[in-house]
């Protein structure tokens, strides 16, 4: 197998900056401003009727504000792409294109919300106070261990649909992808052997995910290798997963979870040296999603795997989040969800794979961002889903 690079025009760093400059993001109008006629009903003294209203029937603010619409994009800093702890004023380009995307692929409308704080007593007391203003949380680039505690706070705290992209989207992305592969290989999710190099936010959540979804072999490494029940070290979520995963109790490194496995899954930006990758069984599937540098080059994944996908652009089969997450709030909320339930993750996943069904091939398992169908296909699922829960 072979893995081309993509053509398409790389920006410089001028345009980058060209781009940013002044942020991405401002506000529009949804009612017109043209004359004092305008001004009355917009504002005061007409404004006042509405107010007055919610006031008495707090739930018409859903109908009469943008509330109902607005996803939070929530960030500490502590975890941005592959940059780190850069804190929350670095972060803010990052949430900004999030809101930017949630717009174009969702047509939902939300603001870029960065703390500077790391405490999550302090992050969950903020955002319930600040509750009445928006309808749903996207948590963003916020580090692990402590973005399982915030997310589980935050669910349990807030009544309306909170999600950590970082974890839920990249694993729905992850099973809609490994479902394309399944497809175009005709194998079955079951019976594949699964490591998944990476046990922070996103590793768990796709170890977890792969698990629902049925796959029964699944060995989740860290830096320190395998994880099995009673590992020194081992608490918290590691602790957890240790305790649903590696079946066949699978003890030391990379080189003995790879050995005769199916799919690799790399989370961790650790390299892969090539010698681990010639052991995996015939038709191995290669998932390097670090980025900016994966774990293996594809060009030298593609030497022992018949199919190769990473979280860049350049290549084809990108696991991109964006896949997900526009759809899935947008389901959620118009769904009227108070919560993102398994079930409605694995509805989106389906979705995607669906979407990619009619033109599946070894560098097509998973549909374009750009696609135009997927965010509809995965609101509707989830939207389903929360019905049907």
């Amino acid at each position: 197998m072979t893995v081309p690079a993509l053509s398409s025009p790389v920006p410089t760093r001028a345009d980058v900056f060209a781009a940013h400059e002044g942020g991405k993001l401002s506000t529009g109008l949804t009612a017109p401003l043209s004359d004092a006629r305008d001004l009355a009903i917009a504002y005061t003294p007409g404004v006042a009727e509405v107010s007055r209203a919610i006031a008495a029937e707090p739930h018409l603010a859903a109908r009469y504000t943008w509330t109902n619409r607005l996803v939070a994009v929530v960030s500490d800093g502590t975890a941005v792409l592959g940059l780190g702890d850069i804190g929350p004023r670095a972060s803010l380009p990052v949430m900004e294109g999030k809101s930017a995307l949630f717009k174009a692929f969702g047509g939902l409308d939300s603001i870029p919300l960065v703390l500077d704080t790391t405490d999550v007593d302090e992050i969950v007391e903020t955002l319930v106070r600040l509750r009445p203003s928006f309808g749903a949380v996207n948590l963003e680039d916020v580090s692990a261990p402590r973005c399982f505690e915030l997310e589980r706070r935050l669910i349990e705290a807030l009544d309306c649909p909170v999600m950590h992209d970082d974890q839920h989207g990249t694993a729905i992305v992850l099973l809609a992808a490994l479902r394309g592969a399944c497809t175009v290989q005709g194998r079955d999710l079951e019976s594949l052997r699964i490591v998944v190099s990476g046990a922070g936010a996103a590793g768990v959540a796709c170890a977890r995910i792969l698990r629902a979804a049925g796959a029964r072999d699944v060995v989740v490494l860290d830096s320190r290798g395998t994880l099995v029940p009673g590992r020194a070290g081992v608490t918290g979520e590691k602790a957890a997963l240790a305790d649903v995963t590696n079946p066949r109790r699978i003890s030391g490194g990379p080189a003995e979870a790879l050995a005769g496995a199916d799919v690799f899954v790399g989370l961790s930006s650790a390299l892969l040296p090539e010698e681990y990758l010639a052991a995996m069984a015939p038709e191995a599937i290669v998932f390097a999603l670090s980025n900016p540098d994966p774990e293996v080059h594809p060009h030298v994944a593609a030497r022992y795997a018949s199919i190769v996908a990473t979280g860049r652009s350049d290549f084809p089969n990108q696991i991109n989040n964006v896949l997900a997450f526009p759809g899935v709030f947008r389901g959620a909320l118009d769904a009227g969800a108070r919560r993102i339930t398994e079930a409605m993750k694995l509805a989106a996943a389906d979705a995607i794979a669906s979407v990619a069904s009619d033109d599946l091939a070894p560098d097509r398992i998973v549909p374009s961002p750009f696609d135009p169908r997927v965010a509809p296909a995965v609101s509707q699922a989830v939207a389903d889903a929360s019905t049907n829960g």
